[in-house]
């Protein structure tokens, strides 16, 4: 069976927005590189659906996280793409990882995080520095609650401080962010493949 990754867009704009989504075009370019690996892509906008604050996994009436979360462990490979904002993470995409805080309680039979197995990667884009901060806030957040990283699992872009050019504006794209793609991709599916036929050992193991 191919692999199934599920990608966070962690855009502020919805998809109502008239301006177009820098971080969306990222992870369209690594979704084409997936194909290349038999992964199965699908992207879920989190700026679309109403998350409600909170650290458990389900917040209520009206929380859109219960159905998001399920999508989480139905997939193989997670991809966090965020926007930097004041050289951080995006708002939303702080509380997604916030939401799945709840991993660290949820264990199945042999003492293991639900998210055990699953490997996660990071795509950033900005337009100034702060690509391998938020990369590594992204990465801690993803590793405590039981997801695995690969090597060089993340693709990013950074335009001039102060410019005006967005990624999305870009008319090809920069050989080195390809080159990252594609790095990310073949690596995350090799990780992922080898997890979804050798699972960690469990407590009772």
């Amino acid at each position: 069976m191919p692999l199934k990754a599920l990608a966070f867009n962690s855009t502020l704009k919805s998809s109502t927005a008239s301006e177009a989504s820098s971080t969306g075009k990222l992870l369209e370019l690594i979704a084409e590189e997936f194909k290349n690996h038999d992964v199965e892509f699908e992207t879920i906008r989190l700026a679309d659906h109403d998350i409600k604050p909170g650290v458990t996994s389900d917040e209520g009436e009206g929380d859109a996280w219960p159905e998001i979360r399920e999508k989480v462990l139905q997939a193989d490979i997670l991809l966090i793409g965020t926007p930097i904002w004041l050289g951080q993470p995006s708002s939303v995409c702080k509380r997604a990882l916030e939401r799945m805080d709840a991993f660290l309680e949820e264990t199945d039979d042999e003492g293991r995080m639900v998210s055990y197995g699953k490997v996660a990667a990071v795509a950033v884009v900005g337009n100034e520095d702060g690509a391998h901060h938020v990369s590594a806030e992204v990465y801690q957040a993803l590793n405590d609650v039981g997801f695995t990283i690969p090597a060089n699992a993340v693709a990013y872009w950074v335009g001039e401080a102060m410019g005006s050019t967005n990624f999305v504006d870009l008319k090809n794209t920069p050989e080195a962010v390809q080159t990252m793609i594609s790095m990310l991709a073949r690596n995350t599916a090799h990780l992922a493949t080898l997890l979804k036929n050798s699972q960690y050992p469990g407590e009772k193991s």
